[in-house]
């Protein structure tokens, strides 16, 4: 079992909004990129009080996969920005997958560029099955299944991701699924939300007595 420290922000399951199936979701804490228009700027900061042990993390999936699984979706923050965090999260994940008969899929989210991640984490992209990069550009929006601006595109990378992924390469929807978590300390949405989405969201909440404090969408 590894034992390197990883930092996150927060983990779900089951995600339904961010790939196929029932999933779990893990975004991870950091993020030097500061697109404008971030709806999750909560994760931008290298938070020391974030991290913790990589094993307690796997510990934690596989007592959520014991409810059924079909895929584990990465985001943030920017997973790539703690490299040795994220291949050893893919290579716990690979193992646990080999000695069990859950046949889940990696999807990985990134705002680098595709031709940098090719030439600076060919690694770790050997251990996705797909893919999302590319910066987020609010000029650019899109109907475009589980992504933020047109720019971005969903790129398989094994044969289960060509399999699972495929379909919805170029699929486009009307509206985006988003799911709202409510926990002690907050109230969070699981999704890639639409132009207005979080301000109309805001606007009804306002309108039944519920008044958001912080929002992770405004710096």
């Amino acid at each position: 079992m590894p034992s390197a420290m990883i930092a996150l922000n927060k983990a779900h399951y089951p995600v339904t909004a961010l790939g196929p199936g029932r999933r779990i979701g893990l975004w991870l804490q950091g993020c030097a990129l500061a697109c404008p228009g971030c709806v999750s700027q909560d994760t931008w900061a290298f938070t020391a009080d974030r991290r913790l042990p990589l094993p307690l993390l796997l510990a934690w999936c596989q007592d959520m996969a014991q409810n059924g699984l079909d895929g584990v979706t990465i985001s943030g923050g920017e997973p790539f920005a703690q490299p040795a965090a994220l291949l050893a999260l893919l290579q716990a994940l690979h193992h646990w997958r080999a000695e069990t008969v859950l046949n889940f899929d990696i999807l990985c989210y990134s705002g680098l560029p595709w031709s940098h991640l090719q030439q600076e984490f060919a690694p770790i992209l050997d251990l996705l099955d797909a893919l999302i990069p590319e910066p987020f550009q609010t000029h650019r929006p899109t109907r475009l299944i589980w992504r933020g601006s047109a720019n971005q595109p969903l790129i398989p990378l094994s044969a289960l991701g060509e399999e699972r992924y495929a379909p919805y390469r170029h699929l486009e929807i009307e509206r985006r699924p988003l799911q709202i978590v409510v926990d002690p300390e907050r109230v969070w949405g699981i999704g890639i939300p639409g132009p207005g989405d979080l301000e109309r969201l805001e606007q009804q909440c306002a309108e039944r007595g519920v008044h958001l404090g912080d929002v992770s969408w405004r710096g």
